[in-house]
């Protein structure tokens, strides 16, 4: 059955959230005086990447709210007794810089337009509709999609079923007819190919990650790949780079 619509992970698959993450977070420490106290900007980028993983956890197994998510980042970060007003603070300012380095990928406007006449378009993102909402309009997409789903308002997250089902519901549309386009091999790749999506997995660094023939999601390099994988009516795209 042809695929009649692409729904889309959001950070690191359409907006370059690790840059954006490593400039915030550096420029963040050198306005707060804090680049010496972790040894230098990779090493605190390292304990930022390893805390904001660790409560991100938490918060998608249900055990803290977004907001208790981001100020238990603050205060594991520092290593600190904030309350939740001193936290809050930080972390606003740590999003001024974090959000001043926001931007596409290269490759997302180009398969945006060149699937634009031939399926719908839609977000699901492990993420809040708040923060999505925003970053998209920020980015000049939001217009692009349907619909946009997060997992703080929906109750629930990738990988399980239930997230991917919701979207295909929000369009109106069986699994077997709509793509999820992640960049987590299990997260978003496994995740949607269990739930009767098309997965598709971008890989932008070649990770080592791998995944069952014939059961897993399909492995691109670049966006440009994208349509030909989905037999959309185009002239944009470009064969893999895997086997």
């Amino acid at each position: 059955m042809s695929i009649r619509a692409v729904v889309w992970d959001v950070d690191d698959t359409l907006f370059d959230y690790s840059t954006a993450d490593r400039e915030g977070i550096r420029a963040h420490l050198a306005a707060e005086g804090l680049l010496e106290r972790y040894a230098g900007p990779e090493r605190a980028l390292a304990l930022w990447k390893e805390v904001t993983e660790r409560h991100w956890d938490r918060f998608a197994a249900g055990e803290t709210t977004y907001e208790g998510q981001r100020r238990d980042r603050v205060r594991t970060f520092l290593a600190r007794d904030l309350t939740d007003p001193e936290a809050d603070a930080w972390f606003e300012r740590y999003l001024a810089h974090y959000e001043a380095a926001w931007a596409l990928f290269p490759d997302v406007l180009p398969v945006l337009d060149a699937l634009a006449a031939s399926h719908r378009h839609a977000v699901l993102s492990n993420s809040s509709l708040v923060v999505q909402d925003r970053k998209l309009r920020a980015l000049g997409v939001h217009h692009r999609f349907e619909t946009i789903l997060c997992a703080a308002e929906l109750g629930v997250s990738k990988p399980e079923a239930r997230a991917f089902l919701a979207a295909c519901e929000a369009l109106s549309l069986p699994p077997d007819q709509v793509a999820y386009v992640g960049d987590h091999p299990e997260i978003d790749g496994r995740g949607a190919a269990e739930a009767g999506l098309l997965s598709v997995w971008i890989d932008r660094v070649g990770g080592s990650a791998t995944v069952a023939a014939g059961s897993g999601p399909h492995r691109i390099a670049c966006l440009s790949e994208l349509p030909a994988l989905l037999g959309a009516d185009t002239r944009f795209g470009a064969p893999s780079t895997f086997g």
